[in-house]
């Protein structure tokens, strides 16, 4: 497993009003991050986790990210900085335990052993979860068509043909 970004939480530190925590990434964890994420660079990244208990020794998250990120345009290929925020809820639970529930719209979770969760693997996950998959830089369009509407293939040919 990654760990490019590791923040350990004792479970016995979250009593029953909860605990917040806030994670930020130094500047080697943005660069190993970069590099797992797939991106040019990783200028920033914090997570604010709200923690709650919950029954059967799970955890509540609910969460804020923050993140700058340099992205490659799929309409340009030119590399450009994106803000990306995005508000979160999961579950930890021990592992074994998790509903195994394939409704989209429940809570992710993530399974732990022992006495701490790691929420700097959460931030990651959540980040990873946040990135549009196909980054498009601001005014960024997509070209027209070019020339006349060719119709199909077999047309094309056809023409392609006529010119021998």
């Amino acid at each position: 497993m990654n760990r490019e970004l590791h923040r350990p939480v004792a479970l016995d530190r979250i009593g029953p009003a909860g605990l917040e925590v806030t994670v930020e990434a130094d500047a080697a964890e943005c660069a190993a991050l970069a590099v797992r994420m797939g991106v040019p660079a990783l200028t920033g990244l914090s997570c604010r986790f709200r923690l709650s208990p919950l029954p059967g020794g799970a955890v509540l998250a609910e969460g804020d990210l923050r993140a700058q990120v340099m992205r490659v345009c799929v309409v340009t290929l030119e590399t450009f900085e994106a803000a990306t925020e995005e508000r979160f809820r999961l579950r930890f639970v021990p592992e074994g335990t998790g509903a195994g529930d394939d409704d989209p719209e429940s809570d992710d979770e993530i399974g732990f052993q022992g006495t701490s969760i790691d929420l700097g693997e959460a931030a990651a996950e959540q980040l990873a979860l946040a990135l549009d998959p196909y980054p498009r830089k601001p005014g960024a369009a997509l070209p027209d068509a070019a020339g006349e509407d060719t119709g199909s293939a077999f047309a094309a040919l056809a023409r392609l043909q006529g010119r021998c």
